[in-house]
């Protein structure tokens, strides 16, 4: 999971610095990635939390 923390920010400095230099279109769709990526990883972990918790019980 961590992988996709560290791709969510890659993506979102990639659309911050894409908003900074004026490119719109690069920088909303890089930051479309990143709150991708990022709800894809809290789905994940609460998941394994879950798992973890029902296999501990």
């Amino acid at each position: 999971m961590g992988t996709l923390l560290h791709w969510a920010v890659v993506f979102l400095i990639v659309a911050l610095v894409a908003a900074f230099l004026g490119f719109g279109g690069v920088a909303g769709t890089a930051m479309g990635g990143a709150q991708l990526l990022f709800w894809v990883a809290i789905v994940l972990f609460v998941v394994s939390v879950v798992a973890g918790l029902i296999r501990r019980a």
